[in-house]
């Protein structure tokens, strides 16, 4: 291998030590874009994919993938003109009246989401709106548990995409919802902590209609060799502002048409 590429390897391991040392550790890191640059998009994947393979190889199984970036004030304080996504294990997945643990997600904060779940493949041929839509089982309420391994969550669009997608944890509620009796982009949104309202939102604040970022998800996962799967849970993006989340405090999201997820945000662990 030619000593720039050797070079380049090594930035992107650095990048991906750094992050889970974070991880592990739980004292968040330094941002990576010293490293992999601030907007070189394919770099920061490269960090995620690397990311990903260690989780898997210590047995986690991937389950999905979340949508970021949806929000066209989100986008444009970054300087970004198009989502981001990141991978979704099994050890995320919550269910509506748990108790997730504080010491599980680093810097916390709450949003609130139609998540889809696949009933088949998106591998080949159209991946638009009339396909994606086709493809859903169903929909459910759900809120993410975003999560930061690097410090102030002072990121750039490398930072973001490299950290997973400043993914964290992810809490699916009881009701699922076919998309004959349920439109994803008529859906209102209002997400409480401890009974008090702290966002509100709607479907069409992600990307116009939540099933056109699960469009975009469907081309960018294929273009990149792991195209979506049946089963796999999709959580497609933040229908309103996401909010901080302390220790003891208990959240709400209601959505139009699936009802309702709450879950506590336990004690230290």
């Amino acid at each position: 291998m030619a000593p720039h590429l050797l070079a380049r390897e090594a930035q992107l391991d650095a990048a991906a030590t750094r992050l889970l040392d974070a991880a592990r550790t739980g004292v968040p890191c330094a941002p990576v874009r010293d490293l992999v640059g601030a907007d070189d998009v394919q770099a920061a994947y490269a960090v995620q994919q690397r990311l990903t393979a260690f989780r898997v190889a210590g047995g986690a199984r991937v389950v999905g993938r979340k949508i970021g970036l949806t929000s066209a004030a989100v986008q444009a304080q970054l300087g970004v003109d198009q989502p981001d996504f990141g991978v979704l294990f099994d050890d995320m997945e919550h269910h509506g009246g748990d108790v997730v643990a504080a010491g599980s997600v680093l810097q916390p904060r709450a949003e609130a989401e139609i998540a889809f779940v696949l009933g088949a493949d998106l591998v080949d041929g159209d991946l638009g709106l009339v396909r994606v839509r086709a493809a859903v089982d169903h929909a459910v309420a759900a809120v993410e548990i975003c999560g930061s391994r690097v410090a102030d969550w002072d990121i750039s669009l490398g930072d973001t995409v490299a950290d997973n997608a400043s993914s964290g944890a992810y809490v699916l509620g009881p009701e699922r919802v076919r998309l004959d009796a349920f439109e994803p982009r008529e859906a209102e949104m209002t997400m409480t902590i401890d009974g008090e309202t702290v966002s509100t939102g709607s479907g069409a604040a992600c990307l116009g209609d939540p099933l056109a970022a699960l469009a975009w998800l469907a081309g960018r996962a294929r273009e990149l060799g792991d195209p979506l799967r049946a089963g796999q849970v999709v959580l497609s993006g933040a229908l309103g502002p996401m909010r901080p989340l302390a220790p003891g405090q208990r959240v709400r999201a209601t959505i139009t048409g699936l009802g309702s997820v709450s879950f506590t945000y336990g004690e230290q662990s």
